[in-house]
């Protein structure tokens, strides 16, 4: 059941609490959603201490999986909504996709 992929996967790590404006801003642009994963990671603009301690930011990560034909237009808006032009807000980067499974849409044609 795997097929060829035109598809890429945009990867986005932000900090806590915006993911939901990155997805919002992804699906505007034409995806057709995302998901949203959390974890814990500092940049090397982030020195976060309490007490004497460091502390790792909690960030959100967001995997979308767009046509090659929408990439441009929904990677300028999630760079956009997660603000990825200023230090500390985040990263973004894109990863080829060689085939795709479980996503009936791409699998079968509606005839």
């Amino acid at each position: 059941m795997n097929k060829a992929s035109n598809h890429k996967l945009i990867v986005t790590i932000v900090n806590k609490g915006m993911a939901r404006k990155v997805v919002r801003a992804s699906k505007q642009a034409g995806a057709e959603g995302g998901t949203v994963l959390f974890g814990k990671g500092s940049g090397i603009h982030e020195q976060v201490f309490f007490l004497g301690i460091h502390i790792e930011p909690e960030r959100e990560l967001i995997l979308t999986l767009v046509p090659d034909e929408k990439l441009e237009s929904v990677l300028t808006a999630v760079k956009k909504a997660g603000e990825l032009d200023r230090p500390g807000k985040g990263i973004g980067f894109v990863l080829d996709s060689k085939k795709v499974a479980g996503v009936y849409h791409l699998l079968h044609s509606y005839s």
